[in-house]
């Protein structure tokens, strides 16, 4: 096995295992990495010696920090076509974890987030930590929650998804559990045992010997605020709402919320309420296709990883500058046609 590979790939003793290897970049995904993934999950599909999945992120920061969108900010400012093709293929994928016909464990370790969610959080065996770090949080470069992600906020109990996903902010792996993100809790120091008696005698025996009752989950308290404010009509009244409250954590909500891009703000909101009436996850990727491609036309996509990531000045130019500003057929523009849309039907064979 080539260890300077970007995701490593073996099989021992029945258990298919993947490792994103870019430890430095915080395992984040690239195209090439969703195509490896793809190929060995397919294969596995099939092959009666392999009896299950586990993924697992290199180094000690994180199991993957989302997608490479340095890489995404200079594709889209000529077009946006190899982006384009990326996220086709990541939601092909995303869709096939939600689908895969063996067990498929992800272990969540430290930062969990964007993309990282995508390849472990559809799967049947999600296993968080003390170090999880999971956010959903595009709306902080101007993009909207994708992978599939706005099928899980949508599905929270009551608005903590909604929350989520407007504030970008990141949550615990008791949060993760809560909100159904994942399923299982071991302890961060478990993790190597953990990942070896996996190996050794398979998934169920290893979470019988190391999973435990996850600690209370921060935002499951806070559900009185949250549920109250994010009921709001429109991202403005949620903010007016959240600036009302007496609870800190409400006001800090508020605050981010209005540090993010409008109307990826605005779009997030109404992705994830629309999400909420469809019925699979490929229709929900589906609408995030429609979203993500809306977005690599924006200014705001480009301009929030500028502002992050390139120049680093961390003071995005909005376009539109205010929620006020937004409109709603600014909104409705990020739900049309993808032309083509993403197609899921005999998707092994399409990625």
């Amino acid at each position: 096995m080539d260890e300077n590979k970007d995701v490593l790939v073996s099989v021992v003793n029945g258990v298919g295992r993947i490792t994103l290897n870019r430890p430095k970049a915080i395992n984040s995904l690239t195209h090439p990495m969703v195509g490896e993934i793809a190929t060995a999950l397919k294969s596995w599909a099939t092959d009666d010696s392999v009896s299950a999945v586990l993924v697992t992120g290199a180094g000690e920061r994180g199991l993957c920090a989302g997608g490479d969108v340095v890489a995404i900010y200079h594709d889209a400012k000529v077009g946006g076509a190899a982006t384009r093709q990326f996220w086709h293929d990541e939601y092909l994928l995303n869709a096939y974890i939600g689908r895969y016909p063996k067990p498929y464990a992800a272990v969540m370790d430290g930062i969990t987030m964007g993309g990282g969610v995508g390849v472990s959080a559809h799967g049947s065996v999600r296993v968080v930590t003390d170090t999880t770090k999971m956010a959903m949080p595009e709306v902080g470069i101007g993009f909207i929650p994708d992978v599939g992600g706005t099928y899980l906020l949508a599905r929270t109990p009551g608005l903590l998804g909604v929350h989520a996903a407007l504030t970008g902010a990141p949550f615990s792996g008791a949060d993760a559990i809560v909100m159904g993100f994942a399923d299982h809790f071991v302890p961060h120091d478990s993790v190597p045992p953990f990942v070896a008696r996996v190996e050794a005698d398979g998934i169920d025996a290893a979470l019988a010997a190391f999973a435990q009752e996850p600690p209370p989950s921060p935002l499951a308290s806070e559900r009185d605020w949250i549920d109250h404010c994010y009921a709001g009509d429109t991202v403005a009244d949620i903010v007016a709402a959240l600036r009302g409250r007496d609870e800190q954590a409400a006001r800090d909500a508020a605050d981010l919320i209005e540090s993010r891009s409008p109307v990826a703000v605005s779009v997030a909101l109404e992705g994830v309420r629309r999400a909420a009436e469809l019925a699979t996850l490929e229709d929900v990727l589906r609408q995030e296709f429609r979203a993500s491609a809306a977005a690599l036309r924006s200014h705001d996509l480009v301009e929030g990883i500028r502002a992050l990531l390139i120049d680093k000045d961390k003071n995005p130019k909005w376009s539109p500058a205010t929620l006020a500003e937004v409109s709603t057929a600014d909104v409705e523009a990020y739900f049309v046609s993808a032309d083509p849309d993403i197609e899921f039907e005999n998707s092994e064979e399409q990625s």
